[in-house]
């Protein structure tokens, strides 16, 4: 009944209104007759180096003096920022201060077009996978809807990002750089669409429902009945008004449960709101014997399309937590399947999954990875600046603590690991800033980077963290600066990028990431944390000494008898040494390790020989906050 509401085609203007047009419709059967055409999945994610950006925050194409695909400059109206004399120079006065402070609270003007023309950046800065933050349309007139997760309308790109078009030209242009596209996508809710009868409603006890005023019209008024649409009798701006796709208006399509207080009350986590953010009603959460609910099979539906329409290589899964194992399951197989149908072998699922249940999400959902599994950012964090036991980031690579196997290889390409992102659950709060806003971050981010980039996981890099941006001010915008400037760029300023390819933590970053592509082992090898010694006698793992530990921190990778010996230095004022301990078995006394990646001006020797303590040890020398590899 409901295919008899809906045009049989759209307007390349207005796009499709359904999962029933046959532009969705029609485009999903080709695909599947011609799985030739698409870009094939990567054999592994582990082997990928991911980088995240928020598209409103990255690059609006306008900037002056960046190096384009080919590396030659690029001529714009927005300079390079220049610490000496750009810093601070949008609030020299309280009012521009809070000018720059409101700008950060909305859209700035990132677009599309602006990552595309950064792909050259990207890939020299060796980023060969790039997840891209929600791009559909958001719910209109809020601009504090910047980051992309309150979307009104699963089938179209919001105008302010770009369009359609501009996202496959994205993902065109990425591939032939070598570089995959992920796409960040919600489930679990939609914008802020429909209001309650009498305002603001919070979860009472399982089974309340609320009566609904009605969906929003496009001024945010809910003036419309909350069913759905009449396209042959539309309200004015009808594609601004309630949700789409239209099968999104069928009654039952929300849970209409209210906000959620408890965030680690089951059902409420799962059935309440998320904020402002309505709950789509997308089944029990219990995966046996799941039937998915008609909105999650619209959802499906519409994120099919968007991987047959752009070539995508994989979703990042925004708030699986409080989706549910039943419909996060339905999602993973009927994704999986239809990308492996059009030659996605390997088409990449990662959940937002938050606490202690993430390890066993993985497994139960089928998902392929997480991503902010058991405090990994935390510790990630901590560790590089001596706020940290190592043992604490190590140990959670080997999975006991979560499934009793003393395994290293199964978080080999299960979790996504960051130092900065866009949220910092991690922190609570509205204590929120970069890694490098406090604590000598800035002195300490090159060991930082270097700690994701080589040791077990996915490493993903958070857009501006390779150019040292601190995030300061105390909230979540604050660490979403624009790259590109605008009126809310970094350090405190504004129209002036950090597109900087001679910052020297980028250069050294993406130095890192070649080593990465070139040794297997950094990429697939085993992992152990290794004890050191002062004396060449007493041996342990280093450990906080007082308020900070100021020390080497060294692991080794082991892949197929090959073992590369990886060790920073927590102290950020000077060289540290130490005797490291290496694999009994794989080196002869008097043996050498070559010295594969220098730290920029360091003095350490180009090989260091094998000597028997411990079993067997090198002596190491690690520059102030630095980074050293052997082999």
């Amino acid at each position: 009944m409901l295919e008899k509401l809906i045009p049989t085609s759209t307007s390349p203007a207005t796009g499709p209104l359904s999962i029933n047009d046959s532009q969705v419709k029609g485009l999903l059967a080709q695909s599947q007759s011609t799985p030739g055409n698409f870009h094939a999945s990567p054999a592994a994610w582990e082997d990928q180096q991911l980088y995240f950006l928020l598209p409103d925050r990255f690059s609006n194409n306008e900037e002056d003096g960046y190096l384009d695909s080919n590396g030659q400059p690029v001529s714009g109206s927005i300079k390079m920022f220049n610490a000496s004399s750009d810093s601070a120079n949008a609030i020299s006065s309280p009012q521009d201060a809070q000018t720059w402070r409101d700008a950060g609270g909305g859209f700035v003007g990132g677009t599309l077009q602006g990552v595309k023309s950064k792909l050259g950046y990207l890939k020299r800065l060796g980023v060969t996978a790039l997840w891209v933050g929600p791009v559909f349309k958001q719910v209109p007139n809020d601009p504090s809807l910047y980051h992309g997760y309150a979307v009104q309308d699963f089938l179209q790109i919001d105008p302010r990002f770009g369009t359609r078009e501009d996202l496959r030209d994205l993902v065109k242009d990425a591939h032939k750089q070598g570089i995959y596209v992920i796409l960040d996508i919600i489930l679990n809710h939609s914008g802020d669409v429909f209001a309650y009868k009498g305002g603001d409603k919070n979860w009472a006890y399982p089974g309340i429902k609320y009566d609904v005023e009605g969906f929003r019209d496009s001024h945010g008024n809910p003036t419309l009945p909350f069913q759905t649409m009449d396209l042959q009798k539309p309200p004015d701006n009808f594609t601004d008004c309630a949700v789409w796709p239209i099968e999104l208006q069928a009654p039952g399509s929300f849970t209409c449960e209210g906000s959620i207080l408890n965030w680690d009350n089951d059902p409420e986590y799962i059935l309440g709101d998320f904020l402002s953010l309505k709950d789509i009603n997308l089944g029990p959460s219990n995966p046996d014997n799941f039937s998915p609910t008609p909105a999650l099979q619209a959802l499906c539906l519409s994120y099919k399309y968007w991987i047959a329409y752009a070539d995508l290589d994989g979703f990042r899964v925004d708030t699986v937590k409080h989706m549910g194992n039943g419909p996060t399951r339905y999602l993973a197989t009927t994704i999986h399947e239809f990308a492996g149908a059009i030659g996605k072998d390997n088409f990449l699922l990662v959940g937002e999954v938050t606490g202690n249940a993430a390890w066993e999400t993985v497994e139960i959902t089928g998902i392929d990875a997480a991503l902010g599994i058991g405090n990994v950012q935390q510790e990630l964090w901590n560790l590089p600046k001596g706020y940290a036991n190592p043992n604490g980031y190590f140990d959670l690579f080997r999975n006991a603590l979560y499934l009793n196997v003393d395994a290293h290889s199964w978080t080999r390409n299960k979790i996504v690991t960051m130092l900065d992102d866009h949220d910092q659950v991690w922190r609570g709060g509205s204590d929120k800033a970069r890694f490098c806003s406090g604590q000598q971050g800035d002195k300490l981010v090159l060991a930082a980077l270097a700690l994701n980039l080589t040791t077990l996981g996915i490493p993903c890099i958070y857009y501006g963290t390779e150019q040292s941006l601190d995030g300061s001010g105390g909230s979540d915008h604050y660490i979403r600066e624009a790259l590109f400037g605008g009126q809310f760029g970094p350090f405190r300023s504004a129209n002036r990028h950090c597109f900087n390819e001679q910052n020297p933590v980028y250069q050294e970053v993406g130095k890192i990431c070649a080593l990465r592509q070139k040794h297997l082992t950094l990429r697939h090898g085993r992992q152990y944390l290794r004890e050191i010694s002062g004396d060449g006698q007493s041996f342990g793992v280093p450990v906080i000494i007082g308020d900070r530990m100021l020390s080497i921190v060294a692991w080794s990778r082991i892949f197929a008898d090959e073992e590369i010996l990886c060790a920073i230095n927590t102290n950020p004022d000077g060289p540290s040494s130490a005797w490291v301990t290496l694999d009994n078995t794989l080196h002869d006394e008097g043996s050498t390790l070559a010295y594969v990646y220098p730290t920029e001006n360091t003095t350490v020797a180009q090989s260091v020989t094998v000597v028997a303590l411990n079993g067997k040890a090198v002596f190491l020398t690690v520059p102030a906050g630095g980074f050293v590899v052997f082999k």
